[in-house]
């Protein structure tokens, strides 16, 4: 029901700005396939694709925006000028450059499906003049005395806050992203030969992960699981099914101002933080590769600033080795 509301209300916004009679026959075309909704054309186009759910839900993000900047974008509107008011439009609402441009690439992808199909003259094409700007990211991780403050914090008077700070450590210690640590049961967990392995699929990539916990800091992950497998919560290991990441987050922000930690974090901060100390700890970048679930070696590179660290270190250890 709510894809044919959003239809009708992009498709009525048409009408009435071309002020054309409005009949049933006519509600999709006008009869002018250049006037078709373009945005009403995208949510047929994720409908009718199989896609991951996070995939589609990226999807509809960018349909919500377009349809808040401008309601009923026409396919004969689509240029450079829409692209570039579209930027300045989620400028306004200050968004990260990365953010504007996952949200460009989509609407890249959805414009060029719509020339395919002709719906788009070619000469039209805004992307033949607009390049879409990225950023690299800061990213932020904990050094282990930081990681060791909120690890001894006590937040044993705040249930939701003792789970929020325990799903970030197993992410610390495991690398896990918040989308697959909530959708942890403990039917991932097995013990072979008396030695604990965390197995699941990842939905980000559809990537099977195997991890050795029992070698991952200490075994500490095992304790943390040992603790909520005592609480046999039904929808999950954590007893999540609605919170959100950025409720997450927030319960982190605050967490971090109690333990002292003077940097911005967020659940992804974790992940960060295990790789980072994996790496200055020796382990080789493919195997934090395989650890991470990344596809391409060319994602784990992005740490290479700790790994000039590592080397720092290591012919430090040799110089100190011939003075002795």
């Amino acid at each position: 029901m709510g894809n044919i509301s959003y239809s009708v209300t992009d498709v009525c916004y048409n009408f009435y700005r071309s002020s054309s009679p409005f009949n049933a026959t006519s509600a999709y075309y006008t009869g002018n396939e250049k006037e078709q909704s373009f945005i009403a054309f995208i949510k047929q186009e994720i409908t009718s694709h199989e896609m991951k759910v996070s995939t589609r839900k990226n999807h509809e993000s960018t349909i919500n925006l377009l349809r808040r900047f401008r309601p009923g974008i026409c396919f004969k509107d689509i240029n450079y000028q829409f692209v570039c008011d579209f930027e300045a439009y989620m400028e306004s609402l200050a968004y990260h450059k990365n953010t504007i441009a996952k949200h460009m690439k989509q609407l890249k992808r959805h414009i060029n499906t719509a020339i395919n199909k002709d719906l788009i003259n070619l000469k039209q094409y805004p992307f033949r003049q607009y390049k879409i700007k990225t950023q690299v990211p800061n990213r932020n991780h904990l050094t282990p005395d930081e990681l060791k403050r909120i690890e001894n914090y006590p937040s044993r008077s705040c249930i939701g806050k003792s789970r929020c700070r325990d799903m970030f450590l197993f992410s610390c210690y495991t690398g896990l992203r918040f989308s697959d640590i909530t959708r942890l049961q403990k039917d991932n967990f097995h013990l072979i030969d008396g030695k604990w392995w965390l197995i699941f699929k990842s939905l980000k990539t559809g990537v099977t992960i195997k991890l050795p916990i029992y070698m991952l800091f200490d075994g500490k992950p095992i304790e943390i699981f040992k603790k909520y497998c005592k609480r046999n919560f039904k929808s999950s290991l954590f007893g999540l099914s609605t919170t959100s990441n950025s409720a997450t987050n927030k319960q982190l922000k605050q967490l971090a101002q109690k333990v002292k930690v003077y940097k911005h974090i967020s659940f992804h901060t974790a992940r960060h933080t295990c790789a980072t100390i994996l790496l200055y700890n020796g382990v080789q970048l493919t195997t934090v590769q395989k650890l991470l679930g990344h596809q391409s070696i060319r994602t784990t590179e992005v740490y290479s600033d700790i790994m000039d660290m590592t080397v720092i270190r290591d012919l430090q250890k040799i110089k100190q080795k011939k003075n002795k």
